[in-house]
């Protein structure tokens, strides 16, 4: 059948706030313009994050319940243990309470000043935790990743040339190893090929410089490699997925991505003495190595939802979801990231607000449009979130990109729902000229979007936006 649905039924439900336009203003006046200080209670459709966000499987409940929870060596730490290296295939592995915990632990045991970090694109919790090390996180997009209208390919894929030359400019011992994202959120939720993965370990071996995957979205880019690459249409997904970790030396992990839970994340690596420094730190500031900062049904949830996010049926729901949306968005000539990503659909927020400059922060903007008009909660990945202020002459720089995200929560919304997202955004696009510029009264120094203080502008229409009830 052509129809894709949804691979689950609804076995319980959860109410929706509906509210009025006028609740929504007082809102967001109260959160000083920022979307991650609503509250969720004045949220209707929350596409903020996928991180921690979804739906638990009636499997995953019922793991829930067999949760051992000894201090040391549980058994739920042993079921979450084989699963992980069933799937990755390394040596050692350590849970954490979410992934920048481990992204923190592994910058602060391997990293010191002067040290770069190449990739082809740091995500936010990841490059602050290498810069609070002291090191530079450096992005290396090829140019059809840079483009974000182009309809290739795999346009997370690391540009091998810019590795190579930072390599030679930089040198082999000031990079303490490179990453690879999967999928690549900055970019836009682009996948990375396999044989981009396999060319870019031939390089650092041949420097002797580790890989280290993050692996937050493993299992989508699986689903990538399986549909777009050539010589993958026959595997399964759990075999691209070891295939894929076969190439890493570490790994770090945010299970509440594509572990399909609330809580959680890991490290994983080969080399002992790596591991021994993360086990040391690790013990400090998350807890026991078996247990890393996590309850023992959190474990278990864990280690049934790594191998659910495996099953081909539920990626190709999930993609479906995402494709559904971003195909009407471009129906409309609504300006997003394409091809369809694997987790989000992506405005591109420059475009949908050309009377806005990127120290107007447009993505603000529309996030704060998009609240106002119909309760919906998204995230701006701009000037804002990767913009850079020197401490010392109070210069901004401002991001390659001014993008809006709209995450998708995993097994959460329906159909429905989406539509009502896609009606919103719609009405938006038509009163784009009515958008504001917005400005940051208060700012913390690392990963400043989480808890900044904004206000707007004078809007530039003279009609206004109407008004309009969710739901």
């Amino acid at each position: 059948m052509r129809t894709i649905i949804e691979p689950f039924r609804i076995k319980m439900t959860e109410a929706l706030p509906i509210t009025e336009r006028d609740h929504r203003e007082k809102a967001l006046v109260a959160a000083h313009y920022n979307a991650f200080l609503l509250n969720a209670g004045d949220i209707t459709i929350d596409m903020l994050t996928d991180s921690g966000t979804g739906a638990m499987s009636a499997r995953q409940w019922a793991a829930l319940m067999m949760g051992d929870e000894s201090y040391a060596g549980s058994h739920s730490w042993h079921n979450f243990e084989k699963t992980v290296r069933d799937i990755t295939g390394l040596k050692h592995i350590f849970p954490t309470h979410q992934g920048r915990a481990a992204e923190r632990i592994l910058a602060a045991t391997r990293l010191k000043p002067g040290h770069i970090v190449p990739s082809n694109s740091h995500f936010d919790t990841t490059r602050a935790n290498i810069e609070y090390a002291g090191a530079a996180a450096e992005d290396l997009l090829t140019p059809e990743g840079e483009d974000i209208y182009s309809t290739k390919h795999f346009k997370g894929n690391i540009d091998l040339g810019k590795l190579e030359r930072i390599i030679a400019e930089k040198g082999v011992q000031n990079i303490p190893f490179a990453m690879i994202t999967v999928t690549n959120n900055t970019g836009g939720g682009q996948p990375v090929s396999m044989a981009n993965m396999k060319a870019m370990k031939k390089l650092l071996v041949k420097h002797n410089i580790p890989l280290v995957i993050d692996c937050c979205r493993f299992a989508e880019n699986a689903y990538f490699i399986k549909e777009y690459e050539a010589g993958y249409k026959d595997k399964s997904l759990m075999d691209i997925a070891q295939e894929m970790f076969a190439l890493a030396d570490a790994a770090t992990m945010s299970a509440k991505k594509d572990g399909l839970a609330n809580i959680g994340g890991f490290f994983a690596c080969n080399n002992d003495q790596w591991a021994e420094d993360f086990r040391n730190l690790l013990i400090l500031t998350e807890g026991f190595p078996t247990y890393g900062g996590l309850a023992g049904r959190d474990l278990e949830v864990i280690a049934v939802g790594l191998r659910e996010a495996l099953e081909y049926d539920y990626q190709r729901y999930r993609h479906a979801t995402v494709e559904y949306m971003s195909s009407r968005l471009i129906e409309r000539k609504i300006p997003i990231v394409q091809p369809a990503g694997g987790h989000a659909v992506f405005i591109d927020a420059a475009g949908f607000c050309p009377h806005l400059k990127p120290l107007d922060y447009p993505g603000i903007g529309v996030v704060n449009a998009l609240y106002l008009e119909g309760g919906i909660r998204s995230v701006e990945l701009g000037s804002v979130m990767f913009g850079r202020v020197n401490a010392k002459t109070g210069e901004e720089t401002t991001a390659p990109r001014e993008l809006v995200r709209l995450a998708f929560p995993r097994r959460v919304y329906t159909q429905s729902h989406f539509d009502y997202v896609i009606e919103v955004l719609d009405h938006v696009w038509q009163h784009r000229h009515e958008i504001p510029s917005h400005k940051i009264t208060k700012q913390a120094p690392f990963l400043r979007h989480f808890t900044a203080y904004f206000v707007p502008g004078k809007v530039a229409a003279a009609n206004p936006v109407k008004q309009q009830k969710a739901g």
